[in-house]
């Protein structure tokens, strides 16, 4: 039964310790980014061929698709 408990404390003190420690980051070799930044002032044509500006969607969530585009 001792042996049983023994083993069990050694068991979760080698899993949870390490649980514990930060984050190596430079050993996984992850750069941190910089923070956003707002997007310059820019003008688009909608699906009804009028120009959008993005400083009238200021506050809305705006997702734009570049790819396949003309």
């Amino acid at each position: 039964m001792r042996l049983l408990v023994g083993l069990t404390a050694a068991v979760m003190m080698t899993v949870a310790v390490p649980a514990l420690a930060a984050p190596d980051f430079a050993s996984l070799q992850i750069q941190q980014y910089d923070p956003p930044r707002p997007a310059p002032a820019f003008s688009l044509p909608d699906l009804k061929g009028r120009n959008a500006t993005l400083a009238e969607l200021r506050g809305k969530v705006v997702m734009l698709f570049f790819w396949a585009t003309w």
